[in-house]
Formats: C-alpha cells, sequence, structure tokens
C-alpha cells in the first residue's frame, strides 16, 4: 500500500502512496493517519497527511527513525474503526455579495451560474487533507466541466468563510487570508476552532460534505 518510507530530517519520515491524485490513494493516506493517531503512540508528536504522502513527526528521545518505521510497515490499517468517516453538512450563502467570482466562472466555465450552483450542490465531496490555513479543508472532486485556473493575480484578503473552487477541488477559507481560489459564497459555521484544543477541525480528512444552500437573511441570523 505504501509505495516507500524514507527519512524527513533528524525527528520525521514520510510515507509516499504514488504519484495519483485521487481518492482511492488519498483513502490510503488516510487510512494509516487514522490508524497510527488512534493507537496514541508514545514518541510520535505530530501527523500530516496530503494527498499522497503521510508526514510522521517523532520525538528522538522516546523513539528513532527505525522504530518508527518498523510500526508502521506492521500496521494492520484495515481495521473497521478506522474506516469510519464522518458526514457534515455545510450550509452556504451565493448571494452576489459573497459570491465573488461566479461571473469569472461563467465565462471560463462556459456554464450558466445556475447550472454551476446545481452542480455543486448536488455533489458529495471528500476531503483530502486540511492545510495552508489551519483547518482548510481540501474537498475533491469537482467534475471536469467546473473545473477552473486559480485568479491570475490573487486577492490579498479573502474573507473568513468563503467557499473557493481551483481546479478539481473546493475549499473553505478558515480565517481571512490571501488567496487566489474562485469564490462562490460564504457559510457562517466556524469551520475552525481553536479552543477545541482535541478536535479543532470541524472537517477532516476522509469526512465526506455536502453543501446546501442559505438564503441572505438565514445567513444573517444563522446561529450554530
Amino acid at each position: 500500500m505504501i509505495k516507500n518510507i524514507s527519512n524527513l530530517g533528524d525527528a520525521a519520515l514520510y510515507c509516499d502512496f504514488g504519484k495519483e491524485v485521487n481518492k482511492d490513494t488519498n483513502t490510503k493516506v488516510i487510512k494509516y493517519f487514522k490508524s497510527i493517531k488512534n493507537k496514541n503512540i508514545d514518541g510520535i508528536n505530530n501527523l500530516t497527511p496530503s494527498y499522497n504522502k503521510l508526514i510522521v513527526s517523532f520525538d528522538l528521545k522516546k523513539t528513532n527513525y527505525a522504530n518508527v518505521k518498523k510500526l508502521i510497515e506492521n500496521l494492520d490499517v484495515d481495521v473497521e474503526e478506522n474506516l469510519k468517516n464522518s458526514k457534515i453538512e455545510i450550509p452556504v450563502c451565493i448571494d452576489e455579495s459573497f459570491a465573488l467570482d461566479i461571473k469569472r466562472l461563467e465565462e471560463k466555465l462556459k456554464i450558466g451560474r445556475e447550472k454551476i450552483y446545481e452542480s455543486f450542490f448536488d455533489k458529495e465531496f471528500f476531503c483530502y487533507m486540511t492545510g495552508f490555513i489551519a483547518g482548510m479543508p481540501f474537498l475533491g472532486d469537482l467534475e471536469k466541466n467546473m473545473r477552473a485556473k486559480r485568479l491570475e493575480t490573487p486577492r490579498v484578503k479573502v474573507p473568513k468563510g468563503s467557499i473557493g473552487l481551483t481546479e478539481q477541488f473546493a475549499n473553505i477559507y478558515t480565517f481571512e487570508s490571501p488567496g487566489g481560489w474562485n469564490i462562490i459564497g460564504n457559510t457562517p459555521v466556524k469551520i475552525f476552532n481553536s479552543l477545541n484544543e482535541k478536535e479543532p477541525n470541524l472537517i477532516n480528512p476522509g469526512d465526506v460534505v455536502r453543501f446546501k444552500e442559505l438564503t441572505k437573511d438565514q445567513f444573517k441570523n444563522y446561529n450554530e
């Protein structure tokens, strides 16, 4: 399942699952990520999953590369509890005040906004990874006719809660941030909560996400 395990500096290693970026490959990454996380192994202090790799960081005072590599190689990741993922519904307002790039997408994709939103709201998204900004989920996979490149000139500030599309992915900006994704709406839901030390992310790798539409009034009056 893992193509290769390599040293990454003095206190980390990375597991390479191949070059493909797709749900099958990423599911393998997430199986290992969840299995290691659930075991709460002494000495392993951080796990960073990506599309097709998993970085495992460790404390050299407690363990070493050889021990961690052997542990990973001997893991049984096909345990039922590792396959359980959450299904999450995220409300989105697509009022023009939030849909900053819908006109651009209509031009680039040569699709009317009704069809763009129909495809978006009908889609069940799979969370490949979180990152770039704390808790930001990378959600795939958009249909091929929905895939557009990033903005030619990224914004200095993208509003918190913005929903963006680029290439095969959708994401949610967990904080105000620079960014170049095509913004089509905004959610009032807090996707990342720094006060929750145990589970700060609402959406985690392997989770399934669906979006539902909110009116602007519903957005203003939304209470989590």
